[in-house]
């Protein structure tokens, strides 16, 4: 590596931020200290942590949901049988959802 290239390097924009209060009860605050404790984080990064997965997954099941409703209007568009775009979104809902 010749010192002419340049380093890689992670640069974060920083996101506004605002400051909620949560009422969250006492059991579930000790568990989730417990549990940032043995993950070594602190119990705002955990609860940050547990929000952006849980975020992540919604969003992308909204996704799949406007997908599928799109698909099953442009289906409509060029099939005239109800009973055959029913069968063909469920074969596709069996193929990506499982």
């Amino acid at each position: 590596m010749s010192n002419n290239q340049e380093e890689l390097k992670l640069q974060l924009r920083p996101r506004a931020t605002e400051v909620v209060y949560l009422n969250i009860p006492k059991d579930t605050l000790v568990s989730i200290e417990e549990v940032a404790v043995s993950k070594d984080m602190s119990v705002e990064a955990l609860i940050k942590f547990y929000i952006g997965q849980a975020l992540r997954q919604d969003i992308a099941k909204l996704f799949n949901e406007r997908l599928l409703d799109k698909t099953a209007q442009v289906l409509s568009r060029h099939i005239q049988s109800e009973e055959e775009i029913s069968r063909i979104m469920q074969e596709i809902k069996a193929e990506t959802i499982g």
